[in-house]
């Protein structure tokens, strides 16, 4: 049954900790999350209305990429049309979009898949800028003994997450290629993820077939229909050795926008 299988099960939290210091990406800059006690307990300590009860609530300010998050499909456009020829113009509404909103993603619950590719290249963090290639990848999932399967949700590990702590050398860490995207789309995942900013490398360059930078962004979403999960914690699985798990993650339904803080976690 279920319920046995899941009380038995080893849970691995994929998720970063927020902080106000914590690495943000140059497009989504200062404030990417601050929180602040709005009712501390002596606001509302009143024993003769509410007995010895009190409660404290708090205000979260954050842009939805920040930390470990999902990008929805409105994210990203290719020559300003979203997945499934959606027109940014007409999609678009200052409260957010019509289509493709972050509250249209499904729950995710499925197979997991974990490519340790800093292991599998003997290193504990890939060096910077690193650019995971399809070999590298068809490589690792070799010597882990896996295989990839169509509807599994791919994560790739670049060790960049044991430094989460240090936003400068973050955001310099190692991302997956272009052949490393075309072949993750080939599998025909239903998501993809990584232990960096952007599951791209970002470097800078333009992809000389199509002169886009981060080329997973405008291939992944707008193209294949694909989400893209960003900044997380694979530190634990890759102590393990774990590499197939089962796979859950859920965005919150924010009506319109762009994308979504999640908890995934990988359960064993």
């Amino acid at each position: 049954m279920l319920i046995p299988a899941l009380s038995s099960a080893r849970i691995y939290d994929l998720e970063q900790p927020r902080f106000p210091a914590m690495p943000l990406h140059e497009s989504h800059r200062r404030p990417g999350y601050f929180y602040a006690l709005h009712r501390r307990h002596r606001d509302t300590y009143n024993p003769a209305v509410n007995g010895p009860r009190s409660g404290s609530s708090g205000i979260v300010t954050m842009t939805d990429h920040t930390g470990t998050h999902i990008d929805a499909l409105c994210h990203q456009a290719c020559e300003l049309e979203l997945f499934g020829g959606v027109k940014t113009d007409a999609a678009e509404t200052p409260a957010g979009f019509k289509e493709h909103g972050v509250e249209t993603v499904p729950p995710i619950v499925a197979r997991g898949v974990m490519l340790d590719i800093a292991r599998f290249l003997h290193v504990d963090r890939l060096p910077d800028h690193h650019a995971i290639t399809a070999d590298e990848m068809i490589g690792c999932a070799a010597a882990q003994n896996v295989l990839v399967n169509p509807g599994d949700v791919l994560l790739v590990r670049t060790g960049s997450g044991a430094i989460w702590n240090d936003e400068e050398t973050y955001l310099r860490a190692a991302g997956v290629a272009k052949s490393g995207t075309l072949w993750a789309a080939e599998q025909g995942v239903i998501a993809v993820g990584a232990d960096n900013m952007a599951w791209d490398t970002l470097n800078g360059e333009r992809d000389p077939e199509t002169g886009a930078t981060m080329f997973a962004h405008v291939y992944l979403l707008p193209k294949m229909g694909i989400y893209i999960i960003e900044n997380l914690l694979l530190e634990q699985l890759s102590h393990d050795r774990i590499y197939e798990f089962g796979f859950i993650a859920a965005p919150l339904k924010m009506t319109g926008a762009t994308g979504s803080p999640i908890r995934p976690l990988a359960l064993v």
